[in-house]
């Protein structure tokens, strides 16, 4: 058993140990992607819903401790808006954000161009292989003058395996990256939402979010008024 797997191996001159390589790192790359994108929007969607309550009634520092403990990669995005809210303009607060979350969908989609390449390389390399595999079984029948098709159909259809082999793992890749770039790109739509709302109660709180600065101001210029009439009074009655 085990010199038949060796021999089918060794079929078209080498091309079948790259497309089983091909193999190996297409599945690599599926399982990585896969606990990348684990419950991704179910995290995502979590963390959002905290810090979205916890700034709707004005508590910063619990919305930042959340994203703080969570291992959810929108933390990220949050913790810049916190990072950069009081040190930067609104506008470039949002830029930052905006900027953080591009990162994130950029990491989303590491290391599929992997599933696309193999997805249309290997389906060539499998071609090649039977191509130097029928010229090497031609080659062998080269000095006779008649040659039984029972001689030659064994050596095509091993070369064929090959091309098979391939087109199987070619396939396989494509439905692999299709579905993660599919998964990636509605992730990134969640992400969207989730940061656009964040912002929005970020930087333009509900008015009973946080206490009232202007009323605070209120309050000390009515101070400063009062103590200014007493004051006047004061000195209007020893004239």
């Amino acid at each position: 058993m085990e010199q038949s797997i060796w021999e089918l191996l060794s079929h078209g001159a080498g091309a079948m140990w790259v497309v089983l390589a091909f193999s190996v790192v297409a599945l690599t790359v599926a399982i990585e992607r896969a606990f990348a994108q684990w419950q991704f929007v179910a995290r995502a969607r979590s963390l959002g819903e905290i810090v979205t309550r916890c700034l709707a009634r004005g508590a910063l520092e619990e919305g930042r401790s959340a994203c703080e403990r969570s291992r959810s990669p929108v933390a990220d995005i949050f913790l810049v808006g916190y990072e950069r809210l009081g040190r930067a303009k609104p506008d470039h607060v949002a830029t930052a954000v905006h900027r953080e979350r591009l990162r994130v969908n950029q990491d989303l989609r590491a290391r599929l161009w992997m599933l696309g390449t193999i997805g249309a390389t290997a389906p060539f390399v499998g071609l090649f292989g039977t191509v130097v595999g029928i010229m090497s079984a031609m080659n062998d029948f080269k000095g006779d003058e008649e040659v039984k098709f029972t001689r030659i159909s064994g050596p095509i259809s091993q070369a064929l395996i090959v091309t098979a082999a391939g087109i199987l793992v070619a396939v396989a890749a494509v439905v692999l990256f299709n579905f993660f770039s599919q998964r990636a790109g509605r992730i990134a739509t969640e992400m969207k939402l989730l940061t656009d709302e964040f912002l929005e109660l970020l930087l333009d709180p509900p008015s009973d979010a946080q206490p009232s600065r202007r009323g605070k101001r209120d309050d000390v210029e009515r101070d400063h008024s009062d103590s200014a009439k007493r004051t006047r009074g004061d000195g209007d009655g020893d004239r």
